[in-house]
């Protein structure tokens, strides 16, 4: 994909909160990558939620989320989940962090299928979580991902319009910010 974009004709690519860095190194140009997290955490600050913990939703994407939780004054705590197999499916391991009586703020850079996020939410509350707020940047929503969605106990999901979501997707806990 990255050559076929150069022999395009690009001579530079803009992106928006990359599943892994990793990914400019295919590219023989400059490779910008922008973020969400200004918008996203500004959405949130405005909500003046007491009593805040910011959650990554798994290890690999805690280092944004501990930025998010710095820009929102809040602690952090981190769900290490496991793959199952070689199927598209997590099982949720552990919380990491005090989310016990408090209300938490879930931080991924996509939403796929929703499985992550709602065993994430199911743990979560396991240790004790109020309040389920979620966000990402890419809301994919594959499969059956906003039935999945729609039927767990996430207060408001919020997302970026980086991607379009019909709106038969939205399931009325979606709150999409233009990017």
């Amino acid at each position: 994909v990255a050559n076929l974009i150069t022999v395009a004709g690009a001579d530079r690519l803009l992106t928006i909160d990359l599943h892994a860095g990793q990914i400019q190194g295919f590219f023989n140009m400059p490779v910008d990558e922008l973020t969400a997290l200004p918008i996203l955490t500004d959405y949130f600050q405005a909500k003046e939620i007491s009593d805040l913990v910011v959650v990554a939703v798994d290890i690999g994407i805690s280092k944004r989320a501990r930025d998010m939780a710095a820009r929102l004054e809040a602690p952090l705590a981190i769900i290490e989940k496991r793959r199952v197999g070689n199927r598209d499916a997590a099982q949720s391991l552990n919380v990491i962090g005090d989310v016990k009586g408090k209300t938490v703020v879930t931080f991924d850079d996509e939403i796929d299928t929703g499985g992550s996020l709602v065993s994430a939410v199911s743990a979560l509350r396991e240790m004790g979580a109020q309040g389920i707020y979620s966000s990402c940047t890419h809301p994919v929503f594959s499969g059956n991902a906003a039935e999945r969605l729609a039927s767990s106990t996430i207060k408001e999901l919020v997302v970026t319009d980086t991607l379009p979501v019909p709106d038969w997707k939205r399931n009325g806990k979606v709150t999409i910010l233009s990017m």
